[in-house]
């Protein structure tokens, strides 16, 4: 209906205050919110220890989902996207990611677009066109929940979506802490992964909140010449900046920092690139994800070859850094990472 307002977008506290404001009993906020979070419930009517009647003005007054599903994809890896179209007509891309028996893990947005223009990411080729409320990143967990078998469940979060996380926490964070509650997802904060460029007051915010998400680090180059042409937002920041508030996160949180480098086929992959690397992380308690380009249709940049990619972890470790090449998946749908758009291809 046009008048009705988004649930997810209701606090625990706001959704308690409807309740009594109507004088019904404030178990009932907890039943809802039990079905919406917990038995998978996308509608009013499937909530059925609510009466008849609070079910109907439940519907009269709010949407569990203000979006829908405008495309689904799956890949036979397990791997499946889907594309919401938003109360307003944008629209957003989310993933669920199968990575073994037990694994399984939701990749969600935080903004329609992005500003960050990373040269070799699709999420920002169109720009940014808005922050994404907390009930719409809620949403894209719930929505990804659904696809799950009832034998599944969700077990990580990562804020690797589209967008830059850390320029829109007032909503990231409301979307976390349903997350990470126990009425909620109830998904532990050390298995939630934010991903961002590193704006280092983000950075700090985000430290002076006191979870224990997992910090995740785009760098991409070792020194800022490089970094400017592949990060531009970089030309504001600095490298030396970026990796001082990733330090004070680790020394606040303890939290080990990750970070993050997509390998371009001769442009970033070279052993020189290793070493200066080696040079900025060296002793920093720190893993490196090297992430092989996934290709993406109007960009030139090319996959590194696999001697390269062997040959510049080969560097890496030896200079004492924990490394980890992250594999691709979900790339023939255009799910991996660097591949997600906000629109209709």
């Amino acid at each position: 209906m046009a008048n009705t307002r988004h649930l997810l977008q209701l606090s625990p506290e706001q959704l308690q205050a409807w309740f009594a404001d109507r004088g019904l009993p404030g178990y009932r906020a907890a039943q809802v919110r039990k079905w919406v979070f917990q038995k998978r419930a996308g509608r009013f009517e499937q909530m059925t220890d609510l009466p008849g009647s609070l079910r109907e003005q439940l519907a009269e007054e709010f949407d569990v989902f203000a979006g829908q599903i405008a495309r689904h994809q799956t890949a036979a890896d397990g791997t499946e996207k889907l594309l919401l179209q938003l109360a307003d007509g944008e629209h957003v891309e989310c993933v669920l990611l199968r990575d073994d028996k037990q694994r399984r893990t939701i990749c969600v947005s935080t903004q329609v677009g992005c500003a960050m223009g990373c040269a070799f990411c699709a999420s920002g080729l169109d720009g940014v066109i808005r922050n994404l409320q907390s009930g719409e990143i809620i949403e894209q967990m719930l929505q990804l929940g659904q696809l799950l078998a009832d034998d599944e469940r969700l077990s990580h979060v990562v804020v690797m979506g589209m967008g830059e996380p850390l320029a829109n926490l007032d909503a990231l964070l409301p979307a976390l802490e349903t997350a990470s509650s126990r009425d909620g997802l109830g998904i532990g904060a050390r298995r939630i992964t934010i991903s961002t460029v590193g704006l280092p007051a983000g950075i700090r915010r985000l430290s002076e909140a006191n979870r224990q998400y997992h910090l995740a680090v785009s760098l991409h180059a070792a020194d800022d010449q490089l970094r400017n042409e592949l990060v531009p937002i970089n030309r504001k920041l600095g490298i030396a900046a970026v990796l001082a508030a990733a330090d004070e996160y680790f020394e606040r949180t303890g939290r080990r920092v990750t970070y993050e480098y997509v390998l371009l086929g001769g442009l970033n992959d070279q052993p020189e690139h290793a070493r200066r690397l080696v040079e900025r992380l060296n002793g920093r308690p720190a893993l490196l994800n090297a992430i092989p380009y996934n290709p993406v249709p109007g960009l030139s940049f090319r996959r590194p070859s696999s001697t390269a990619v062997s040959r510049f972890v080969e560097i890496l470790e030896r200079g004492g850094l924990n490394v980890k090449i992250r594999y691709r998946k979900g790339e023939r749908i255009d799910a991996a990472c660097g591949q997600l758009r906000r629109g209709e291809r």
